[in-house]
């Protein structure tokens, strides 16, 4: 990711995927207590900032800044970033509950102090819907109780699984725990709701979604009126001496016979 020799689109492409999914994945090991909801990238010619979504920044940020420092070093000597031109920043992550990876972490938390699986899926799945979500799932597969392993799903609210929408409308989310039993797999969706802001949702709403507009007033008569034909502007006209229509305009009337 550093200054390197010119190399082809392809090329370029695969290692910005390689850099951002080893980054996630040493990110996820040493602020999982801190509760790490992904990180964004921003690069320029000579300079890449590094902004890491953290529940708790200040824990991010270390005493002094000093954990958020030696992060930055030890990015800095493995993907071979020049100094200072390599960045970490820790913004808070604003709305947690929306968010499948910090409540995939809170999961595995809740799980590894012993809290029922059950009673932790359900509190997990309470505090997403109570956050603005359209919906939630939760799933947890492994040595749940004895020794024969399966899966248990626990969803609420509106969920879609195919189409374009999940490509923007679906926040997924992987994790492991390792208990004494076994390992067990936690995996969480949701379903973000419509927000015009951009803020809690995306901007682009769902291509089903039926929009009522509000009915337009009646203007109800202040006076009686006639819809006679001889007040509209064009009159239609025949006369017995042809055998067409005439449309005659009132302004250019000139001779009263034609109103009889």
């Amino acid at each position: 990711m550093a200054n390197t020799p010119k190399i082809s689109l392809k090329r370029k492409f695969i290692k910005a995927g390689v850099f951002k999914a080893e980054l996630d994945e040493f990110l996820k090991r040493e602020l999982a207590d801190d509760g790490y909801s992904g990180f964004q990238v921003r690069e320029s010619r000579k300079y890449t900032e590094v902004i890491i979504l953290a529940t708790k920044t200040q824990s991010v940020l270390g005493e002094g800044s000093r954990r958020i420092r030696e992060l930055t070093s030890v990015l800095q000597k493995r993907f071979g970033f020049p100094d200072g031109t390599l960045g970490l920043f820790a913004e808070k992550m604003t709305f947690r509950g929306l968010s499948a990876i910090a409540q995939a972490e809170s999961l595995r938390y809740k799980l590894t102090y012993g809290l029922p699986v059950r009673k932790a899926c359900y509190g997990i799945l309470r505090f997403i819907m109570e956050s603005g979500a359209r919906g939630a799932e939760v799933v947890v597969s492994g040595k749940i109780k004895g020794q024969r392993a399966k899966a248990m799903k626990f969803c609420d609210g509106l969920m879609i699984h195919s189409g374009d929408p999940v490509n923007y409308y679906i926040d997924k989310a992987v994790r492991h725990v390792q208990l004494p039993q076994g390992i067990l797999g936690i995996k969480v969706k949701i379903m973000l709701d419509h927000d015009s802001s951009g803020k809690k949702g995306p901007r682009k709403p769902l291509p089903d979604s039926v929009t009522i507009l509000a009915a337009k007033e009646e203007v109800l008569p202040t006076a009686p009126y006639s819809e006679n034909k001889i007040l509209l502007r064009s009159i239609i006209y025949f006369s017995s001496k042809y055998t067409h229509f005439c449309v005659l305009i009132r302004d250019n009337f000139t001779d009263p016979d034609l109103l009889v």
